[in-house]
């Protein structure tokens, strides 16, 4: 056969059903040959064969400028080629399952036995948004790198900016753009209520007293726009404003007037932020100072006048309620000054009170005197 074949000079060569075969000839492209028996041109050894297999359908051949330059027909009955202009992609599926996802400017040769192919174009020059069910479809293809994928959550709201300019608003979902080339960005920003502490503030009151506070604020965004684009940072923005006005605000009082007026200072300072805030967007709620913290030694001289003024109190009490006690006996020695019977009856209650105490009792003015007054009581 070997020998048939150089007398012929012609090759046999064999082409499986999941094959193809690019040949060539002294150098140059004959031809593309499928499945089956074929004799080929082999001069002197010239015939040079290169099979592609059918399983990997994508075309990547160094002949391929070669095969459409000079067999056109054959290469458009074996190959499909797909392009992309400069804002279009396409989704290339094969056999119904997606097999690729063509950015703009690219372009993808496959061998068409090996589909069948299908193609959907998508204009992206005005619209980068990937519709919901296709960008399923991309992920579970594991196609993910051709779109950019953004989550936000129930009670959330996203800005979206597109080359760094804020172009539009995203509602709770999944959303999802075509990468094709500009820069996305999602900053996702939380509407619902947050709280807000500024813990261990430093100030100086009035007369001097170093004093740490501590503060707390709810609040919540209303316009995320303005949240986002008119400060670099809403949250840093309102710690900063709470620093701020309760500094301002309590600096100018004395301690004494900072304990008396807590709840004044409160609403004060807290009408300042909220209209501050309000103008960048953020809804301000429910500020409160919740601590006023002294120094050590401030303490203890304050706990030393509160027990004075205790103590001051206590003595007041005692000395009304011995005064009230000496204004009674006197007034229980003048009834009895004014009424000898009264007198009497107090001394036998006396009298009937120690007897009932002793087992002897001795009586030194003697009885009958006594005895002689309880008559004269009687009379």
């Amino acid at each position: 056969m070997e020998l048939l074949s150089m007398i012929l000079g012609r090759r046999r060569v064999l082409v499986k059903e999941n094959e193809r075969v690019i040949a060539l000839n002294k150098g140059q492209t004959i031809g593309v040959y499928g499945s089956g028996l074929h004799w080929l041109p082999n001069t002197r050894n010239s015939l040079e064969i290169a099979r592609h297999d059918l399983n990997n359908p994508v075309f990547v051949s160094a002949y391929e400028k070669a095969l459409f330059d000079k067999f056109p027909d054959v290469a458009e009955q074996s190959l499909a080629v797909f392009r992309t202009a400069a804002a279009e992609v396409a989704v290339i599926e094969r056999d119904g399952a997606i097999f690729a996802v063509m950015l703009p400017n690219q372009k993808l040769i496959v061998w068409k036995d090996a589909g069948p192919w299908a193609e959907k174009r998508i204009d992206v020059s005005e619209k980068l948004t990937v519709d919901p069910a296709l960008m399923r479809r991309i992920v579970q293809a594991r196609k993910a790198e051709a779109v950019s994928v953004h989550l936000v959550n129930e009670g959330q709201v996203g800005l979206l900016f597109i080359d760094g300019v804020q172009s539009g608003m995203l509602s709770a979902g999944i959303h999802s753009f075509w990468n094709v080339g500009k820069a996305f960005q999602v900053k996702v920003i939380d509407l619902k209520w947050q709280t807000l502490d500024v813990a261990g503030q430093e100030l100086l009151t009035r007369d001097r007293v170093t004093i740490r506070i501590n503060i707390s604020a709810e609040y919540r965004v209303v316009d995320p726009v303005k949240a986002v684009t008119v400060v670099k940072d809403f949250s840093d923005g309102l710690y900063r404003a709470l620093q701020f006005v309760f500094r301002r605000t309590l600096g100018s009082l004395t301690l004494d007037q900072i304990l008396e007026r807590k709840v004044t200072i409160n609403a004060e300072a807290a009408e300042k932020v909220r209209e501050d805030m309000a103008a960048v967007g953020i809804e301000v709620s429910g500020i409160e100072l919740k601590d006023v913290i002294l120094p050590g030694e401030m303490r203890e001289i304050l706990n030393q006048v509160v027990a004075a003024e205790k103590q001051a109190e206590a003595n007041v009490i005692r000395r009304r309620e011995e005064t009230n006690a000496t204004r009674s006996l006197l007034n229980t020695a003048k009834v009895m000054a004014e009424n000898p019977v009264m007198l009497r009856l107090k001394e036998l209650e006396a009298l009937e009170t120690i007897a009932g105490k002793v087992g002897h009792l001795t009586i030194h003015n003697g009885t009958g005197g006594l005895m002689n007054d309880i008559i004269n009581l009687r009379d």
